[in-house]
């Protein structure tokens, strides 16, 4: 694993979702609309980590086997198989990558890229850097996804099932998602929204209510 300990894992949903989620206070029926294309062009500037073991020779969110030293990304909402540009910007180092992966599951992160990406970006060392990725090619079609706001990540189940059912009392909806690594980590997860729209809208309702300034969106993949 990097130094920048981003956590994986593979994220389920469906076109139409009756969600049942452990704790929520009641079923929703979701229904799942596939999202506008990602234009060439769209940018996002922030700060990448990179990842390698345990999660190499592991499925990616995509299904496929997850290879460290090939040229590939996790983002947490961007469809798979979108290529992006990174571009290191304290070196101008740039490569090409397709996405086949969620996360960072690290608040304040934007992509993460593999380990040979990271040489390549000459990232190794720091663990992190901040960049700018640009949208190159768009898939088509581009699939429908389930959205939810993750509000935290711990190595204690026990503390992370107290932040479960706080949300859960409040927002109707919320579960524990376990991402195997060393250590393993407890993700809480919130809502469960047809739209990245809705779910940002949830997110920024989160941050304001409860004062969870790390409230973000993730997309939970057909």
């Amino acid at each position: 694993m990097s130094t920048s300990k981003s956590w994986r894992g593979i994220e389920c949903g469906a076109v139409v979702l009756a969600v049942g989620l452990a704790g929520c206070a009641h079923k929703r029926h979701v229904r799942a609309v596939p999202p506008a294309p990602v234009a060439p062009g769209y940018t996002e500037t922030g700060i990448a980590s990179w990842y390698g073991y345990p999660y190499h020779g592991r499925p990616a969110a995509d299904g496929e086997i997850y290879d460290m030293e090939k040229m590939t990304a996790a983002h947490r909402t961007l469809p798979f198989n979108t290529w992006v540009r990174v571009e290191n910007l304290s070196n101008s180092r740039t490569v090409e990558l397709r996405i086949i992966d969620r996360g960072p599951f690290v608040g304040g992160r934007i992509i993460d890229v593999s380990h040979a990406a990271a040489v390549a970006l000459d990232m190794i060392g720091p663990g992190t850097a901040r960049v700018r990725m640009v949208v190159i090619r768009a898939p088509e079609p581009v699939t429908a996804g389930i959205f939810a706001v993750q509000v935290g990540a711990f190595q204690s189940q026990r503390s992370a099932e107290r932040v479960r059912a706080r949300m859960a009392s409040r927002y109707g909806a919320a579960r524990l998602v376990l991402r195997e690594g060393r250590p393993n980590v407890w993700r809480v997860l919130v809502g469960v929204e047809g739209t990245e729209e809705g779910a940002s809208g949830l997110a920024e309702r989160i941050r304001d209510e409860s004062g969870e300034r790390n409230a973000f969106v993730v997309r939970l993949d057909s």
